[in-house]
């Protein structure tokens, strides 16, 4: 018959469930609430034990929900797009690979490969690519109305072709 000092407890078997970010935020809390506790008492306010319950009954638990909810809706954002709002190294990688690819293949000449190599390592964030996109429109006169292209990308885009044929 198996005694209870044989069966593994619960703190043997299992890890720890806490993330770093809900150990620290629970650690700052119980220690403002402790600060606030005895600098009340320090000071001879007669009613200082109701940081207490007001504390630890009502300010850690809303911290916590908060950090899990956090958590939570990372971990979503993470699972939803497999990376987070930043481009991960890889994706660059494989952008800069594709690039290399079509230089190769003659797709474009040097100076095409140049301007998109340069575009492709001003954006490595979507903050990078709004801003790119935005100095892009100052530049070519693009006021977001018309949806067709500015007349010298037009240009470019028919040389292009001219010389593909050729």
């Amino acid at each position: 018959m198996e005694s209870s000092a044989d069966r593994p407890t619960k703190s043997d078997d299992s890890t720890d469930d806490e993330s770093p970010l809900e150990e620290i935020a629970a650690g700052v809390t119980i220690g403002l609430i402790l600060t606030v506790a005895f600098g009340l008492l320090a000071l001879g306010v007669p009613w200082f034990w109701i940081a207490f319950p007001v504390g630890f009954a009502g300010v850690l638990p809303v911290v916590m929900g908060l950090v899990k909810l956090y958590e939570r809706r990372r971990a979503r954002e993470v699972a939803n797009n497999g990376q987070t709002s930043e481009t991960s190294p890889s994706d660059a990688e494989d952008a800069l690979e594709t690039l290399r690819e079509r230089y190769a293949r003659g797709e474009f000449d040097d100076e095409e490969f140049e301007r998109r190599l340069e575009r492709l390592l001003e954006t490595e964030t979507i903050e990078d690519a709004s801003a790119f996109a935005e100095r892009a429109r100052e530049s070519s006169g693009y006021d977001g109305r018309d949806r067709r292209m500015p007349e010298s990308e037009r240009e470019r885009e028919r040389e292009r072709e001219t010389e593909r044929e050729r």
